[in-house]
Order: structure tokens, then sequence, then C-alpha cells
């Protein structure tokens, strides 16, 4: 097997799509104890205060509770809500008891009215207690890298040992955002849904005034306990870009948040990524060659800075063995950022090649045997 490696002097070309100055504020002109502002689409922080503190986050722990709940799948089915669970103080959807509802309502509820009603139910439902769900929340969050957060409450209600970070919270909406769900619903100013005994439609309104004060903002979840005080974590979209901002402890939420998105976006550039194309051999085939493409183009809303960290790692073969289908995946274009996988597209062939030999058991066996041979190319801006 002949292994090819080679590096390109220039495989990458990032090409600024908008300029834009940075005018991030200072962490005196924002009121939160605690704050956040990250790049959604990879995850940088662009902004911080205290942002490893560990606070209580209020109902902003109903960002966790809605994901789990709709990663748990049959969002549509029925069941009547535990008469127990949905007996809690605080903000309410309205489920009494008896009450028939289904999990997606109950995301509904727990992200627009913020009803503790609702994630108590869901939580039950799901894990059979809410202790029992506690610990899916704290297993989930491992997961998603969130090393200074511990659930106790599916709520948010303020309970000893229930508390995160700014920049955890951060982390916990990037992962819920990548469900289209989720992202619907926390984005809705209002949403009809059913529940009741029978199910009737109701209108549930959403507490996130900033849906209807900043340009763009498509979500995601206000909080308030004694203990807490004010918690907002928001979401906004201009011009391809997506940032996350999260505040903990702010009297000022809403302004603060006006803030920190407008200093991002206008610390946010939109790139396009070009990918290179190669050409690779082809064995017992009717053509001699095959190109190899990328299968989609690649744009990312990122820093000046960030841009600077972008290289690509080709893993693209030298020959292939006929016959090969168009688009057919044969390697990949994987893009890091400061050497972290960022994205990973599929290099496809770019047209059919057929076999001109006939099919034979020894040749099947040495294709697959010799179809490692592959070439590695890097490529730096």
């Amino acid at each position: 097997m002949k292994i090819v490696s080679v590096t390109a002097a220039l495989a990458l070309a990032l090409t600024m799509l908008n300029t834009a100055v940075s005018a991030m504020p200072r962490e005196a002109d924002i009121s939160a104890d605690c704050a956040v502002v990250m790049n959604a689409d990879t995850g940088t922080v662009l902004f911080e205060k205290n942002a490893h503190k560990q606070r209580a986050m209020a109902s902003t722990t109903k960002i966790m509770t809605a994901l789990l709940t709709l990663e748990a799948g049959d969002p549509d089915r029925l069941f009547v809500a535990d008469s127990t669970a949905i007996r809690v103080e605080g903000t309410s959807m309205g489920l009494k008891e008896g009450d028939i509802v289904t999990r997606r309502a109950l995301c509904c509820g727990m992200l627009l009215p913020s009803g503790n009603d609702a994630a108590n139910a869901a939580a039950v439902n799901i894990a059979g207690s809410l202790s029992a769900f506690a610990d899916m929340m704290n297993r989930r969050a491992a997961q998603i890298g969130m090393k200074d957060t511990h659930f106790v409450t599916p709520s948010g209600l303020d309970a000893d040992g229930h508390y995160s970070t700014a920049y955890d919270m951060a982390l916990l909406t990037r992962e819920a955002l990548k469900n289209d769900e989720f992202r619907r619903i926390c984005g809705s100013a209002s949403t009809v849904t059913e529940f009741g005994n029978p199910p009737a439609k109701r209108t549930l309104s959403n507490s996130n005034k900033l849906l209807g004060m900043y340009e763009g903002c498509i979500g995601v979840k206000t909080g308030f306990t004694d203990n807490a005080r004010r918690c907002l974590v928001s979401a906004a979209e201009r011009n391809g870009c997506t940032l996350i901002a999260v505040t903990l402890n702010a009297p000022d939420d809403w302004n603060d948040h006006r803030k920190l998105l407008d200093g991002g976006f206008e610390s946010m550039k939109r790139y396009d990524i070009r990918l290179e194309a190669f050409s690779a051999e082809v064995i017992g085939g009717t053509s001699d060659t095959v190109s190899v493409l990328p299968e989609e183009t690649l744009t990312v809303g990122m820093t000046a800075d960030e841009a600077k960290k972008i290289s690509v790692r080709y893993n693209v073969p030298g020959f292939v063995y006929a016959e090969v289908s168009k688009g057919e995946k044969l390697g990949t274009a994987d893009v890091y950022l400061d050497g972290k996988l960022l994205k990973r597209v599929a290099m496809t062939a770019a047209d059919s090649v057929a076999r001109t030999e006939p099919s034979h058991g020894m040749f099947d066996w040495l294709k697959n045997i010799l179809n490692g041979g592959f070439m590695t190319a890097f490529a730096k801006e």
C-alpha cells in the first residue's frame, strides 16, 4: 500500500464578507455579577465577567430540562401529569390535577411562561422522580462539558447544591440550540398548545421581553428567585452570525444583553471558508482519474482573531478502485479552530466511473485491502 503525504502551501482561503469594529462593553458597564458572550458557531468566548463564578441560575435551569424532555422522544404522546409533581410554588403553565398533556406541551409551558409545574411534570414522566431526573441532568451536563454546574431541581427553584456559571449556561445553550424544536419553542413570543381534561387549546406567552426588544433575538430563557435574582440567557442572529449571552444576578439585564450582543456582533465577521478540490487516480475504471470535491461550502461567523487560527486537514484518497459513484464519499476535509475540530465536511466524487474489469472475489478482496491508501493534506492560513 502506498501512502502519499503532502503539505499544501495555501489550501485555505478566508474571504471576509463584511467588516466590523470591536466595541465590547467594559465590565463596569454591565450590571450583572456574572456575564459571558459566546460565539455559537465556534464556542469562543468574546466577553466575560466572573464567567466561572458559581451562582444560582433560577429558571434558566429549564433550558436543560426542556432539552432532556425533547431528547426523551415521544413528544406528542398523551399522559396524565403527576398530581404531586405539579403542586409546586412559583410560576406555572396552569396544570391541574388530572390534566392530560404531552411532553411537547410541557416544553412550551416551561420555556414560555416558565412553568415550574411543567418542569416537574416532565421530570417525573421521564425519569420517575425529581431526584432521578436531576441525575440525568448532571450526566448530560458532564457530556456537554459543564464542569462547574450541579443540578438539584428541574425547575430552578432555590435548593442547596443547585448552581452553575455564566460560561456553563452558555455551553448548555449552544447545545440546546442544535435541537430544532427547542430553538422553535424558545424563540416563540407565544404559542398555542393543548392540555387539560379533556385537552383544550391554550395560548402561552413568553416571559422573554428581549424577543420584541432586540433585532434578531431567537430566545432563550428568563429566570428569577430570591437567591439567584434576575438571570437571563439570550441568543441572537445577525448577518449569518449567532451569539449567546448569559447574565446572572443582573439588575439591568435587558440593557446588559443589548450591550453585550451589540458589542459581540460588531466584533464578528462572516467568513467563507473555501475548501480545495483534489484529483484521485482510478484503477480499473473507464476514466483514469476522478475529481474529489467538498460536499458543501462552509460559512462561519468569527472574529478576526478566530479566523487567524483556522486550519484544514484533508483526508482524501491518492487512488481508488472502480467502480465509483457520483457523490460517493471518498474522504473528509476537517476544519480546525486553534487545533480543535470545528467542522467535518465530506469529500465526494464529482462523477461516476464504471469498472472495466469483471468482478471477481479476489479483485474485491484486493480492493478492500488496498483502498486504504490515503493522501493527507494540511492547510493553514
